[in-house]
């Protein structure tokens, strides 16, 4: 079960800007600096750490949103499995959004307590 989606149409009225990558192609790699969280907007990325896939995203889930709230390097890299184009969100245009629609932040919190709960089960398994 994925923990969220976010609503495009706010996005929209911030003037979101849009990516865009092909199958195969670095969104980030880790260790890169990184001050903004992605939405996916379409197509499917892959989010590998240390060589492994942890991780398929698809349409309107985020990734790097850890480096948005802790301004640390990226974790992790990120690759379009597809063609895909994503929407990169600001630390001012998630402030933003928290403030337009409070359930934003909640939502984020939500895939960060999800990730976390996913990573603590694979070391328990480990």
């Amino acid at each position: 079960m994925k923990p969220t989606s976010i609503d495009f149409q706010v996005l929209s009225r911030l003037g979101g800007e849009r990516r865009h990558y092909t199958a195969g192609e670095v969104i980030f790699r880790s260790g890169e600096p990184g001050d903004e969280l992605l939405v996916v907007r379409s197509g499917t990325v892959a989010i590998e750490v240390r060589g492994t896939i942890v991780e398929r995203l698809g349409e309107s889930e985020i990734f790097g949103e850890m480096a948005l709230v802790e301004a640390k390097p990226r974790s992790a890299t990120v690759i379009a499995e597809t063609d895909c184009v994503v929407v990169p969100i600001s630390e001012k245009q998630f402030l933003a959004m928290v403030e337009y629609a409070p359930t934003f932040a909640l939502a984020v919190i939500r895939v960060l307590a999800h990730r976390l709960r996913e990573s603590n089960a694979h070391r328990r398994a480990a």
